[in-house]
């Protein structure tokens, strides 16, 4: 097979203490707090989701990143994809991919996605309160590239001809996305990057075309697709809960693994204008997290997981020998029942599945 793929791990930062989330949370809070008090919601209901491998790690050690990466590189995962978080010159889990820049361990390729959103309490069901605003000028465009620019510089970097791969989950958040993306490739040709940096969006709420704005293409946010189609029962049964003041009696989303497929199944021979890079979702289930409205994924299988890779891999053409990712959403999202890494039911399944097809993509 002459197909090369390099599959990219996402990894959520958010397993350490921060000051923040001691404030707003409560002392020591990390996603593992939600993770551990996790229940069943009916029966059959897969809760709580307990680590394994790795166990509780903590992102702030060394050997727990080190361990991370080891594990994805023993199973074909080519490089990892972190979360990344500025709020005008503000950083939130900025600790793990420091050290990794100063330390220079992991030996392992990565590349960052900054998760432009609000951060709010609305994702525990409890309010809308926004926690932390994000707030955008030209000024902190290139505040923001100044801090980036040391990471791109880095040899593991992922890069493509040169160019340092960042994406955005939001490109419609950025008022004048176009200025802003002209004012990071001006500064990364200053910085030795001749050709600028490769960007791309996400296709979750964004309706033009991200080439207009100087983007690439966009990562298939599948998970979120998946979760949002359909399910109109589901939304008129809540809405008239909330007219009628039966917050309290609020419904939760549930929606088959398999359904999930099938969508993928239907999305990855789609036409686009623009390059689009497939993303896989072992699972979902933010129960977790929200105390009412969770959305829960049901029946994800190793076996299923394995048909979606399968699938992928053999449709997705790459646009040249080094555009060629898929990513893999996620590695350790534990509160959003949705991770690669082994936990005491499935153990090591969904990994061994990823490395029986991505050994053919090599």
């Amino acid at each position: 097979m002459n197909k090369k793929l390099r599959a990219l791990g996402v990894v959520l930062p958010q397993f350490h203490p921060i000051p923040e989330n001691d404030e707003w949370w409560g002392k020591g809070f990390t996603e593992w707090t939600n993770v551990a008090k996790a229940i069943p919601r009916f029966k059959g209901h897969y809760q709580p989701h307990i680590p394994a491998d790795l166990g509780f790690y903590d992102l702030r050690l060394e050997e727990s990143r080190i361990a991370q990466a080891e594990l994805a590189k023993k199973y074909g995962i080519y490089g990892f994809c972190y979360y990344h978080y500025w709020f005008n010159g503000k950083q939130l889990l900025e600790k793990p991919v420091n050290e990794i820049v100063a330390s220079g361990k992991p030996d392992f390729p990565f590349c960052l996605c900054w998760a432009n959103h609000h951060w709010g309490r609305n994702w525990d069901g409890s309010s809308e309160k926004i926690m932390q605003a994000q707030e955008y000028s030209n000024n902190d465009h290139l505040n923001h590239f100044n801090y980036l620019v040391k990471i791109f510089k880095d040899e593991r970097y992922i890069k493509v001809n040169g160019r340092p791969l960042f994406i955005i989950t939001n490109i419609e958040h950025i008022p004048n996305v176009g200025e802003a993306v002209g004012i990071w490739n001006a500064e990364a040709k200053n910085n030795g990057f001749e050709k600028g940096l490769y960007l791309l969006g996400t296709n979750y709420k964004f309706k033009g075309n991200p080439i207009d704005f100087g983007f690439e293409g966009t990562w298939d946010f599948m998970k979120n697709i998946s979760l949002t189609k359909g399910n109109l029962l589901y939304r008129i049964r809540n809405r008239l809960k909330r007219i009628a003041g039966l917050e309290n009696r609020l419904e939760d989303k549930i929606i088959y693994y398999s359904t999930c497929v099938e969508n993928a199944f239907a999305r990855i021979i789609e036409k686009k204008l623009w390059k689009v890079y497939p993303e896989i979702v072992p699972g979902w289930d933010n129960s977790a997290r929200r105390k009412k409205e969770a959305t829960i994924i049901k029946d994800s299988t190793p076996e299923l997981y394995e048909k979606w890779l399968a699938n992928t891999c053999e449709k997705f053409e790459p646009y040249s020998e080094e555009e060629n990712f898929i990513l893999l959403n996620a590695m350790n999202e534990w509160a959003e029942g949705n991770h690669l890494e082994p936990d005491l039911k499935w153990g090591l399944k969904y990994l061994e599945a990823t490395k029986r097809i991505l050994e053919m993509y090599k």
